[in-house]
């Protein structure tokens, strides 16, 4: 069920309230749900359902498939397209701060459906080393630090359904390639509280990897470095900066309405 705010105590619009209510149960349920479904998981009535999903299928944020069900309709990639990109602008400060202490490449990558796709991305004034990663590029998971720790507190049976349609291609000699040695691997790094990759996506390169916690979608913040430079000083370094930056990050999000109320 939706949690939604009371409406005289937040000074909201209830039509907006219960639109979004809709919509949000929708990407809760992965995006399929009858009327009723919507109506209890939205805890609304159901004719205040019928009313607001007409509009929005009108409007197409909402799509009515052949069987009768209702799906998160195509007008939304478009905002989601424009949001993502509006992310990266909000956590750059705190992605800048990181790359002024680290003196390495960091990124921002998310989830996006069974691939991770780098949304933002801040370099030092000297690099003197091209990282394979540039905003927009799309890998799988298990050959990343960033993937690793988005799907460290996944269940595993989720995580197993998702290499499994994926599959785990060898980038390099160090790339995890056995599904159940990657299981391992994400249960050792939920217990340290961040994510590497040894070389298993560019040979040479190592990475480091914190989720942004409670991120709408799975979002997570990396450096990465040549090996000559990433030694495990460095990776314990840039664990707890990037923890710090994520957590920021993780705050300008939840607080989208500090500007109006400042």
């Amino acid at each position: 069920m939706v949690k939604r705010t009371e409406d005289k105590a937040s000074g909201g619009v209830q039509s907006i309230d219960r639109t979004f209510a809709i919509l949000e149960a929708l990407a809760d349920a992965g995006g399929l749900l009858s009327l009723s479904q919507l109506a209890e998981r939205a805890d609304l009535p159901l004719a205040t359902i019928h009313r607001l999903v007409r509009t929005l299928v009108q409007l197409g944020y909402v799509r009515q498939e052949e069987n009768r069900q209702y799906s998160l309709g195509p007008r939304l990639l478009r905002l989601s397209d424009t949001t993502t990109k509006r992310v990266g602008v909000w956590a750059e400060p705190y992605m800048e701060a990181a790359v002024a202490e680290l003196q390495e490449s960091v990124n921002l990558a998310m989830l996006d459906g069974d691939e991770i796709v780098y949304i933002a991305q801040v370099q030092p004034q000297h690099n003197f080393m091209r990282m394979f990663t540039e905003v927009g590029r799309r890998v799988l998971p298990h050959s990343t630090a960033v993937g690793k720790a988005m799907l460290a507190s996944e269940d595993p049976a989720l995580v197993r359904g998702l290499l499994h349609r994926t599959g785990m291609p060898r980038r390099t000699d160090t790339t995890i390639t056995h599904e159940d040695a990657f299981i391992e691997r994400l249960a050792a790094d939920r217990l340290r509280g961040y994510s590497t990759d040894e070389g298993e996506q560019e040979v040479g390169v190592r990475c480091v990897a914190v989720a942004v916690p409670g991120a709408p979608r799975p979002m997570a913040l990396s450096m990465s470095g040549p090996t000559t430079r990433v030694d495990e000083a460095k990776v314990e370094q840039a664990a707890r900066i990037l923890g710090e930056a994520a957590r920021g990050i993780a705050d300008a999000l939840a607080n989208p309405a500090r500007e109006l109320s400042a």
